[in-house]
């Protein structure tokens, strides 16, 4: 499995808007962050997870030129808003897309996007297949899928386990049931909004207790807000299994 992730950063992306501070105005690229994503090679597969507003750029950037499926952790515009440029992958795979997400996420699809599901389908819209799913394991174009319910303050979300890696982004909340579906990854990309605590997710501190406590092999920090700190200030504060994502950053299992 390869996992390249492909934006790491939180809604707002980094730079912010109008943001003066040191880590909006640093020439490190690893401190330009578009919002968070992650693409999946695996199995003989292409597959990505959250379209957010920087979808064509990240595809684009990594040269991902097939792509099998989609599937959405939550309905959060940070992460659905892309969805348009599927067409691309509609034109040259000459296929329908297929979408997995839980019934909630697919409605508020269904009403942000209501040009693809109208009755009169206009020329040229994104082409889709939707695909429920719920708490239980599932397949993606036959690549199993384990997804891991956390809590997004009050808002459901699902991470996912594909074989040893697994993807939570957006919680600062999962059960002690939903932490055995994690334990044994070998590798978890995890968010970490910032140093301070914040009511939706995991703050820095947050995310290294939970890390310690399931023990992967080896540990990355996505949705990072300017907040956060410099990567090169922050990463060399770690524990040693534990590294800042970024984009573009490619893991190999």
């Amino acid at each position: 499995m390869r996992v390249t992730l492909l934006g790491t950063g939180t809604s707002q992306g980094v730079p912010v808007i109008g943001c003066t501070c040191e880590v909006c105005r640093s020439v490190d690229y690893r401190d330009k962050r578009l919002r968070v994503s992650v693409h999946l090679q695996v199995g003989g597969k292409s597959i990505i997870i959250d379209t957010g507003p920087d979808f064509r750029q990240q595809v684009l950037r990594e040269r991902i030129k097939t792509l099998d499926a989609l599937v959405f952790t939550h309905e959060h515009k940070d992460h659905t808003a892309g969805l348009d440029d599927i067409r691309a992958y509609n034109f040259s795979q000459h296929k329908d897309m297929p979408i997995y997400a839980e019934e909630r996420v697919l409605g508020q699809l269904k009403k942000e996007f209501a040009y693809i599901f109208s009755d009169y389908k206009y020329p040229g819209i994104p082409k889709v297949q939707l695909h429920p799913i719920d708490n239980q394991p599932f397949e993606v174009e036959g690549v199993p899928f384990i997804p891991i319910r956390v809590m997004h303050y009050k808002l459901p979300v699902y991470g996912y386990r594909v074989g040893d890696f697994t993807y939570i982004t957006d919680a600062n909340y999962i059960s002690e049931e939903e932490k055995e579906k994690v334990r044994g990854s070998k590798v978890i990309v995890l968010n970490a909004l910032r140093q301070e605590p914040h009511i939706s997710h995991f703050s820095l501190q947050e995310a290294i207790n939970l890390l310690e406590e399931l023990q992967p092999e080896k540990a990355y920090l996505t949705h990072i807000s300017h907040l956060l700190g410099q990567h090169r200030e922050v990463e060399p504060q770690l524990p040693d299994f534990i590294r800042l994502g970024y984009d573009g950053l490619q893991i190999d299992l």
